[in-house]
């Protein structure tokens, strides 16, 4: 299990996408942006101990990925998205850079198949 306690104080960023390495962690905030729920609605789908999931949410809770908050004997557990605008901040310029290349990529493949149903009487560019 993670071990995020000294982590997020150093680099919050590496701890959040240390969170987001396993697939379980993913599944819990995929159904919280439905909405809130309990620990035990949060469990229901996984195939776990209610102690293994609770252990899921700590790392998500230290990340800052996921707030509770108590209501009665509830525990409700609750999406929080700064964290998770941070890691989209830093691969912005990475989308950004694939974009461009994928736009060039199908400026390609256009000059491609242009060429093809030309017979091949045009030269094509080259990207």
């Amino acid at each position: 299990m993670l071990n995020t306690t000294t982590t997020v104080t150093a680099d919050p960023l590496s701890a959040t996408f240390a969170a987001l390495a396993d697939p379980t962690r993913r599944a819990i905030l995929a159904r919280l942006t439905l909405g809130e729920a309990t620990v035990m609605e949060l469990a229901k789908p996984f195939n776990m101990s209610l102690p293994s999931v609770s252990r899921h949410l700590k790392v998500l809770e230290t990340t800052g990925l996921v707030s509770k908050s108590r209501s009665a004997q509830w525990r409700r557990c609750r999406l929080e998205v700064a964290q998770l605008r941070a890691a989209d901040d830093w691969l912005a310029p990475y989308r950004e850079f694939f974009d461009t290349r994928f736009d060039r990529l199908e400026e390609q493949l256009k000059t491609m198949v242009a060429h093809r149903k030309s017979g091949g009487k045009s030269t094509p560019k080259h990207a």
